[in-house]
């Protein structure tokens, strides 16, 4: 009977035991403490309309200014016009120099009406700074022409985004310039790539990682 007793006691610590170091695991007290400088988890911000067209915008500013850093300063000169292909009419096409400085001046001409604002005496009917040549100038108006665009789409939003705007050409719509901005820059990225390849350059997006 006294070996029953003392087996019922030492059962019943060993379940206490147990059960206490059970709940100490559990214990918030007891639970590993975050990294140091780890980021507090936040909510998403839901997509906007803004937003939306701000990321194609960013997808192509990517790719162009990537693709005019990857292109000798020596380089921006050249045109498909210097290589006298056989067969092929080049005759006075843009430079590649040209044809970004061509599409900083267009950005800022095809964003400007989203805002209202005037373009820059700079954009020069949509060929740019005659007198810029140096590859830092013609990339920084590059960068600054797109971030004139984010700064334009930041203002869309659905009551003005289907709403008449005039400009020269005519009656159209913010959304329609917004979106049109990155079609044009993409039309003219493809012609620069093919500078690139001309030149034996492989286009940054093409590079494997």
């Amino acid at each position: 009977m006294k070996h029953i007793k003392t087996f019922v006691l030492l059962t019943a610590c060993l379940l206490t035991t147990v059960a206490y170091g059970q709940n100490t695991k559990n214990s918030p007290a007891a639970s590993s403490p975050p990294a140091l400088n780890s980021p507090s988890p936040t909510a998403s911000s839901p997509p906007t309309i803004a937003s939306a067209i701000d990321r194609e915008v960013s997808l192509v500013e990517k790719e162009i200014v990537e693709a005019a850093e990857a292109m000798p300063e020596g380089k921006f000169d050249f045109s498909p016009e210097k290589l006298n292909l056989p067969g092929s009419d080049y005759k006075g096409v843009r430079t590649f120099g040209e044809q970004l400085k061509h599409i900083a001046a267009s950005n800022y001409l095809i964003w400007a009406p989203i805002t209202g604002e005037t373009p820059p005496d700079t954009v020069n009917d949509g060929k740019g700074p005659d007198n810029m040549k140096a590859k830092g100038e013609i990339i920084k108006f590059l960068k600054d022409s797109f971030a004139f665009g984010h700064k334009a789409v930041a203002t869309l939003n659905e009551s003005n985004l289907v709403q008449p705007i005039a400009r020269k050409s005519g009656t159209t719509t913010r959304l329609f310039m917004a979106t049109f901005a990155p079609a044009h820059a993409f039309d003219h990225y493809g012609q620069i790539i093919e500078y690139l390849r001309m030149n034996g350059i492989v286009p940054p997006a093409s590079r494997g990682k």
